[in-house]
């Protein structure tokens, strides 16, 4: 079979269970074959199948998600090794950096703290936008963490980044000028399908209204936020006015973004200046 009509009869079989079978199938086509997606599609007639590629197809018909299989995961300008043992990281969580890179405009960040760090996703795309700037990144997993430092190590960051292992920022001494969080937010009796089925339930489900870790982070973030800082936290898109309210609580100013869905997904969180 040529490679154009094993895409075409894997993006079919796919359809059923992907809301992007053609790019799964080359995905997953390019990974077997060893070179980028890219490069397949210029060369398709120079290429064979190879073996392996129905092995990594079933693994998707099963619903095992494509970073997983092929473990990379492009986020901001950067490309990330992910493992089962952290989230893959989305699109949506850029609204992070998004808010981020509005706020501190021509400025920038010098010192960040990355909360709930997993795969490093958030503080190694804030450090590459910010060449000056150096980040904490905390997790409670020590497989997360492996993975994390050996991204930055990848990315030729290692130097700026401080991968730790804690309970959230028990610990951690400010003052940050940006804090990055993106903690479980999921309710435990909620109904899940796709990719999160995979996932660690460790950094997916937060209590019966998936609010628990908020409440335990945000009363830190006084003491970890510099004036003049923003932290940056990622909600579930019915979560704005619960987490709103624990941060109008503790004296920030609170605005919120957006997804690419239209969904309320990124709060922007600043200190009330004192007068």
């Amino acid at each position: 079979m040529s490679v154009a009509a094993a895409l075409r009869d894997a993006a079919a079989r796919l359809d059923a269970i992907s809301g992007t079978p053609r790019l799964d199938a080359e995905l997953l086509l390019a990974h077997a074959l060893g070179i980028g997606r890219n490069e397949l599609l210029m060369r398709q007639r120079d290429l064979a199948v190879p073996p392996g590629f129905e092995a990594l197809l079933e693994r998707r018909l099963k619903g095992e998600p494509i970073a997983y299989i092929i473990g990379v995961r492009d986020f901001w300008t950067i490309s990330l090794a992910v493992t089962p043992d952290v989230l893959i990281p989305r699109p949506d969580s850029e609204s992070l950096i998004e808010a981020a890179v509005d706020h501190f405009g021509a400025a920038a960040p010098t010192r960040i703290l990355d909360l709930g760090t997993g795969s490093g996703a958030l503080l190694l795309a804030a450090l590459s936008q910010w060449p000056q700037a150096r980040g904490v990144g905390v997790d409670l997993s020590p497989a997360a963490l492996a993975v994390a430092k050996g991204n930055a190590r990848r990315l030729e960051l290692d130097d700026r980044a401080d991968f730790r292992l804690g309970d959230w920022a028990e610990g951690v001494d400010g003052p940050f000028d940006l804090i990055l969080i993106n903690p479980p937010y999921i309710a435990r009796d909620a109904a899940l399908s796709g990719d999160v089925l995979h996932e660690p339930e460790s950094a997916l489900f937060a209590g019966a209204e998936g609010l628990d870790d908020y409440r335990r982070i945000i009363p830190m973030l006084p003491r970890l936020l510099a004036q003049g800082g923003m932290a940056a936290i990622e909600i579930g898109y019915d979560q704005c006015d619960s987490v709103s309210g624990l941060l109008a609580n503790q004296g920030f100013s609170v605005s919120v973004r957006r997804d690419l869905a239209g969904h309320d997904r990124c709060l922007v969180a600043v200190p009330v200046r004192s007068v």
